[in-house]
């Protein structure tokens, strides 16, 4: 048996806490933390980085007046979840030194689903970002190649999540910004 790296021994027993992920220089890139939890990501597919790519692209060119868009950085939901989404739309202003948001300046997170992240993805972080009052959500699937959105909206007095529609080939919605997107531009060029 292998023994364990001093660093991924949680410092108390209750686990980790936000603010240890800025303390952890030894942990791999993308590091999350769910429920107390160090979470590490498996390496991405290329359809899945690409995919990324172009919807950063794509939507900093739509961005509104007084909010940015972000790629991979946490989102310090509580003491205890400090999850890492593909990309969010902050209202935030820049500070080159900032390594997470606070939810009440996030406007949007997207996900795009990988297979090991799919169970979190859909269920875990779909429930925490709701509970912690993020107006909008976005979950990416893989459709034989094609990107599919699942697009959710807070309902504030539940905090949950309603579907707002589910989107193949194109995407317009109205907020949290005036958004339009060609998915079918995003997804990488099929071989062959």
């Amino acid at each position: 048996m292998t023994a364990l790296p001093d660093w991924m021994r949680p410092p108390r027993a209750e686990g980790w806490f936000a603010e240890d992920l800025d303390r952890l220089p030894e942990a791999p890139r993308h590091t999350e933390l769910i429920d107390g939890a160090l979470v590490f990501r498996a390496p991405q597919r290329w359809w899945h980085s690409h995919l990324v790519t172009g919807l950063t692209v794509a939507l900093m060119e739509q961005t509104a007046d007084g909010m940015a868009t972000a790629r991979e950085m946490t989102i310090r939901l509580d003491v205890r979840n400090r999850p890492e989404p593909d990309l969010l739309v902050t209202t935030a202003s820049y500070d080159p030194d900032r390594t997470w948001f606070a939810p009440d300046e996030v406007r949007l997170v997207i996900e795009v689903v990988s297979p090991e992240s799919a169970h979190r993805d859909r269920t875990v972080k779909l429930r925490k970002y709701a509970e912690a009052g993020i107006p909008h959500y976005w979950c990416i699937e893989d459709e034989d190649g094609a990107p599919v959105v699942h697009a959710y909206e807070l309902d504030e007095p539940t905090r949950s999540y309603a579907p707002a529609g589910i989107f193949r080939g194109s995407l317009h919605r109205p907020v949290p910004f005036e958004i339009n997107l060609d998915l079918t531009k995003l997804a990488p060029p099929r071989s062959g």
